[in-house]
């Protein structure tokens, strides 16, 4: 999945009720600042050692909206 295409996805998603719990390590508690903070980070002129966390994680609270929905 591209990045657009994961941004058009997160355009529609529904927001899951909080917290979320992504894995045993991270724990999310504010939707919009986690979305909007992973695609800064994405955009940004970033290593790609840093990006593949931020994507990952992106994927993985789609698939927790997608299982929930």
């Amino acid at each position: 999945m591209t990045l657009e295409e994961l941004e058009d996805w997160y355009r529609t998603a529904p927001a899951p009720q909080m917290p979320v719990f992504l894995n045993e390590a991270t724990e999310v508690t504010d939707y919009q600042l986690f979305v909007s903070s992973h695609f800064e980070g994405l955009k940004a002129s970033t290593p790609e050692k840093i990006k593949a966390p931020l994507m990952k994680r992106l994927l993985e609270m789609k698939l927790v909206i997608e299982a929930n929905s």
